[in-house]
């Protein structure tokens, strides 16, 4: 069973920075094979595609986070970061990372057991 282990989020202040890491726990599953996604999911809403990068690195970014987030993968290390700038207060929900997802990046197989981000304003 491959597990997606998150890790980096926090509290930070309107305006800074954090940087979201996934780490994929078997070397049998590769990232770098997987089109794979951060979402987010907000108190009271739906969950929501954040960024997503294919297996082929084709990026993909929900509009609200465009010129502000940069998803990205390090496949030495089986990990997938999304690196957050310029956080805004509506950044803050419970952010996911997911693994073989398809192409319209409805579903996904494996999911990562979430980490909170908080922005204060």
């Amino acid at each position: 069973q491959v597990q997606l282990v998150e890790s980096g989020g926090g509290l930070v202040q309107a305006g800074g920075s954090l940087r979201l890491s996934c780490t994929a726990s078997e070397n049998i599953f590769s990232i770098r094979l997987n089109h794979m996604g951060w979402y987010r999911q907000a108190p009271g809403k739906q969950r929501e595609l954040v960024a997503a990068i294919t297996s082929g690195g084709t990026t993909v970014y929900t509009n609200s986070v465009k010129g502000r987030f940069t998803i990205s993968r390090d496949n030495a290390k089986n990990t997938v970061y999304l690196q957050m700038n310029s956080l805004k207060p509506e950044d803050t929900a419970v952010y996911y990372c997911a693994a073989e997802c398809t192409l319209n990046w409805r579903t996904c197989a494996y999911w990562g057991q979430g980490t909170q981000v908080t922005v204060s304003s």
